[in-house]
């Protein structure tokens, strides 16, 4: 039942999105055969990498 194993996860978010941003998400599925969970979870490490390095390049200036 699932992959819970080592790195158990309880929290669940859920989102609403527009049709076309559901046909986006599932073509996206299909390319990397990845779930949902799985690309969301990227998206967030990327959003947050990129961020921080927008902070940083702010303060800077």
């Amino acid at each position: 039942m699932g992959r819970m194993g080592e790195n158990p996860r309880y929290n669940v978010i859920s989102m609403r999105v527009s049709d076309q941003e559901r046909d986006h998400l599932e073509n996206l599925m299909k390319t990397t055969h990845k779930s949902v969970s799985d690309i969301m979870r990227e998206a967030m490490e990327y959003f947050s990498a990129h961020y921080e390095q927008n902070e940083q390049s702010r303060k800077a200036a």
